[in-house]
This record gives structure tokens, C-alpha cells and sequence, in this order.
């Protein structure tokens, strides 16, 4: 039964094959102040590969927005409203939060 044709999900998928729709995780990146300022968005949609961390996600932001490093050591992460670390694995839909040190009086 290996040489079964059509469109059938397995197990045994490549996750890296570009061609899979599961291969890729959708997620939403969330900006806020100093991340706002320097990206010049609030929000924008990022696909990545399955599996990828929170980490890998940000080096690909840090790769589109190089303005990012400025803020890269001291931000807060929050995942789907909750703080997380750069560990955390990325599901589809999964909504992250840059939150840039906040100061005030």
C-alpha cells in the first residue's frame, strides 16, 4: 500500500516539505510599544514551520524588522495571553505578544 495516490494524511508526512499544509503553523504576532514603534505595526499574520519555537519565530522577525535586536534582550513574550518563554513550541493560530520593557511614573 505505499504507492496509494491521492490526498491522504499521514503520520509519516514530511514536516518539512513545504507542500504539506501541515508542515506550517499560522500565527498571529501581536506588537506593542517600542516593538509598535519599530516594526510600524500592531499586528501581522506569520507562518512557520511545524514545531518551531517561540525562539525561531523571533529570529525570523529579528530578520524582517532588524530594528528588533534593540529590544530582543529585555522584551516580555506572552503567548495566547499568557507569558511564556522563547522554548515554547508555536501551534497553528497561536497568537504571540511582544511586549517591549514599559516604563512610566
Amino acid at each position: 500500500m505505499d504507492t496509494v495516490e491521492g490526498k491522504i494524511n499521514t503520520q509519516t508526512a514530511d514536516p518539512t516539505d513545504k507542500g504539506n499544509e501541515a508542515s506550517s503553523v499560522k500565527t498571529k504576532i501581536l506588537f506593542f510599544a517600542r516593538a509598535r514603534d519599530l516594526t510600524g505595526l500592531t499586528e501581522m499574520p506569520l507562518e512557520v514551520s511545524s514545531g518551531s519555537s517561540v525562539q525561531d519565530c523571533l529570529n525570523d522577525l529579528v530578520a524582517r524588522f532588524p530594528s528588533l535586536e534593540e529590544i530582543r534582550g529585555c522584551m516580555v513574550l506572552a503567548l495566547n495571553e499568557e507569558y511564556t518563554t522563547e522554548s515554547a513550541i508555536l501551534k497553528d493560530r497561536d497568537e504571540l505578544a511582544i511586549i517591549p520593557p514599559i516604563s512610566g511614573g
